[in-house]
């Protein structure tokens, strides 16, 4: 019985020590990593295949490790798409840092969980997000170069921030697009260029100069070329091109413009233009008529665009300009009908395209002027034949204060003691308030000179000379006349004439002023 016990617990003890021996040879069991509740999602764009895309979620583990997950969404059953993350961004390209899962097809995902970088490097969930990186997912092991989807990740990922800025045809009509930035999350820049109508076998150099347009200027950053056969052309912006570091706050206010060319071969022509940063026109514009003056046929206009910074781009355009003309151009001081000084030299006008383009941001004098104080300016415009023959005006307009509002009145003025001569008087409304009075009569004298008065009360009771027009000229039967003030020096505004208890005598000549030409009431004596 003993003995039985004996052998028995032999037995028992030789079992148990095979048992033990045989658990001390298995490895422990690990715990599976669990999510810490921080996660991240990048958004992959598509690339080759317009339905393809999705996103790359970073979810942080417990034990220091992350899981990447990649969904695609329109990606074909049987596929296998590899997938890696490289260094530096999409628009710069860079070597593979970690090889990912491959993307399932038939699924659209992949899942991987890392604690390194494909070299050894340990490799965190904080490290992915402010890693300088991007995803690209592949069409298969053997067709690397085509890309299904891609995108920017940690510091590189975009803000959601963009400005674009519009870039016009220049020598060739049917080229024009958009240059659009977008922020990234470390505050530098992705610049795309998007064109229509490029050549398909084109590729286009494209810059941003310093300066407006109107005014040229240096390159200051050099784009990746534009892409004939898509238009399109993308490039990392972190500095200029001597290095200066730009943020995309920076270029936003950037005194820049850009250039889009033909070709390396071909630079000086310019398939798409823009302005861009502080340079950007807001919208707001104003524009102005050019009348005829000596050269019959050139009339145009006159039209300042208001950009961000305050400044003005000035646009004319005159029709039937001589094909090989140079036109001077220049705002002068006070009404056309005065005349004044120069105060502002624009670039001369293209007699072949009718065009001149000048950036405003001061008078020649250096005195500082803005778009809003342009559309107060006491001004005019003047555009001449030549710069030899700068008597000869092409075109002429009243600007700023001097411009006409569109209201005006009209009154008759009867023949008195010359047979056959009679007209109007009519008053214009400028801007300011003040009057531009122009008189029209038929039949008078060539080569006279007939005065011309506004007198107090109505004709039939006569009385004292209030002001005094611009004498008419018999040959064209007209006088022009800038009315701010009686000749007394007492202001008088256009509402003011439009009451005035008043008439209107016009006289033979100096010598002969009891001869009336025409007579009219004005103001308030007028029924």
């Amino acid at each position: 019985m003993n003995y039985s016990k004996q052998i028995f617990g032999g037995l028992l003890i030789l079992f148990s020590g095979l048992f033990f021996a045989c658990n001390d040879n298995e490895e422990p069991m690990m715990p599976a990593p669990m999510p810490t509740g921080d996660s991240k999602t990048f958004q992959l764009g598509s690339v080759s295949n317009p339905s393809i895309s999705g996103t790359a979620e970073f979810i942080e583990n417990d034990d220091n490790t992350t899981t990447i997950n990649l969904r695609l969404s329109n990606t074909s059953p049987g596929g296998m798409h590899p997938a890696h993350i490289h260094m530096n961004t999409a628009a710069e390209g860079g070597d593979i840092a970690l090889t990912l899962g491959v993307v399932d097809g038939s699924t659209g995902m992949s899942t991987i969980t890392v604690d390194s970088w494909d070299d050894g490097t340990a490799a965190s969930y904080s490290d992915f997000l402010s890693y300088d990186g991007y995803i690209n997912v592949h069409n298969s092991m053997q067709d690397l170069g085509t890309l299904l989807a891609q995108g920017d990740i940690g510091v590189n990922e975009l803000t959601g921030e963009s400005k674009t800025y519009n870039l016009a045809a220049v020598d060739i009509e049917s080229i024009s697009g958009t240059a659009t930035f977008s922020k990234r999350v470390n505050g530098e820049t992705l610049a795309q260029i998007m064109l229509m109508n490029t050549p398909e076998d084109g590729m286009h150099p494209a810059h941003i100069h310093f300066n407006t347009a109107a005014e040229g200027g240096n390159i200051a950053v050099s784009f990746n070329p534009v892409d004939g056969a898509s238009g399109r052309s993308v490039t990392n912006i972190s500095s200029l091109d001597d290095d200066t570091a730009i943020s995309y706050d920076q270029l936003l206010n950037f005194d820049g413009y850009i250039n889009v060319h033909l070709s390396m071969e071909d630079l000086g022509t310019l398939v798409a233009q823009g302005d861009i940063g502080q340079n950007e026109l807001t919208g707001e514009s104003k524009e102005y008529a050019l009348g005829e003056r000596d050269v019959e046929g050139i009339s145009g206009t006159a039209t300042f665009f208001e950009r961000v910074n305050g400044e003005s781009l000035a646009e004319i355009m005159l029709m039937n300009t001589p094909e090989d003309g140079m036109h001077p151009a220049h705002i002068h001081f006070n009404t056309a009908l005065e005349g004044g000084d120069i105060a502002f030299s624009f670039e001369p006008v293209n007699g072949a395209t009718g065009m001149s383009k000048t950036n405003v941001s001061t008078l020649d004098d250096g005195t500082a002027i803005s778009y809003s104080e342009i559309l107060d300016f006491d001004g005019y415009i003047n555009v001449h034949l030549s710069m030899d023959q700068l008597a000869t005006i092409v075109a002429q307009g009243d600007i700023g204060s001097n411009e006409l509002t569109g209201e005006s009145m009209s009154y008759n003025l009867m023949e008195v003691d010359l047979p056959g001569v009679s007209g109007t008087a009519t008053f214009r409304e400028r801007k300011d308030g003040s009057t531009l009075a122009i008189i029209a009569l038929e039949n008078t004298e060539e080569g006279a000179m007939h005065p011309a008065h506004i007198h107090e009360n109505s004709a039939a009771e006569g009385g004292d000379i209030v002001f005094t027009f611009n004498p008419i000229d018999g040959t064209t039967g007209m006088s022009m006349t800038n009315i701010m003030t009686l000749d007394g020096g007492m202001a008088i505004s256009y509402s003011d004439l439009l009451d005035y208890n008043g008439y209107i005598n016009v006289h033979l000549s100096m010598e002969q002023l009891a001869t009336l030409a025409a007579q009219g009431n004005i103001g308030s004596n007028v029924n």
